[in-house]
């Protein structure tokens, strides 16, 4: 959106387990980093990483294993708020810059069928809590109060500042 695009994708091979008793905001600022340091990086190589949490009170929604979790997530969003939260991270070379985004999103009351036709739908699997906003799951949200990209899985205000401050020019005019 911004007009930057990576020059390669490299998984981060890494245990995403939330500790016992981990608040929300702490999980994802450590999957973030964590996700950071297990990227090899070149000399001269940036490297960026980024994790989105679902947090209903300080429970952490993750990526639902299957259709029944998925299904208990979007029953336990209906009708109520909850946090997204986005911390991400850039190493360039010995520095690291890092960055939160919290997202208040609320949920209309969902009825079983529409919970049942998103989950036909397929949009759910390997997205936190459940659902993507920037789909189907658009239609259950009607006040969002932040950032709309931190909720899809890249806060990118935040990460233009990032770039910037690492010197690369997000701003430049191109041709």
């Amino acid at each position: 959106m911004i007009g930057i695009a990576p020059d390669d994708v490299r998984p981060a091979d890494i245990d995403e387990t939330p500790r016992k008793g981990e608040p929300p905001r702490a999980y994802a600022v450590r999957m973030a980093e964590e996700k950071n340091a297990a990227v090899v990086a070149h000399p001269g190589e940036a490297v960026l990483t980024a994790d989105t949490v679902v947090a209903a009170g300080r429970r952490i929604l993750g990526k639902p294993t299957e259709e029944g979790e998925a299904a208990g997530f979007l029953r336990l969003l209906s009708g109520r708020r909850h946090m997204v939260i986005t911390a991400a991270a850039l190493r360039l070379g010995g520095r690291i810059w890092r960055r939160r985004s919290e997202t208040r999103v609320t949920f209309k009351r969902l009825s079983e069928a529409e919970i049942a036709a998103y989950l036909a739908s397929g949009e759910w699997a390997g997205k936190a809590g459940g659902y993507a906003i920037q789909g189907m799951a658009a239609a259950f949200a009607p006040a969002i109060n932040g950032s709309w990209t931190g909720v899809v899985g890249l806060p990118l205000a935040e990460t233009a500042g990032m770039l910037e401050a690492a010197g690369f020019p997000v701003w430049e005019t191109r041709s």
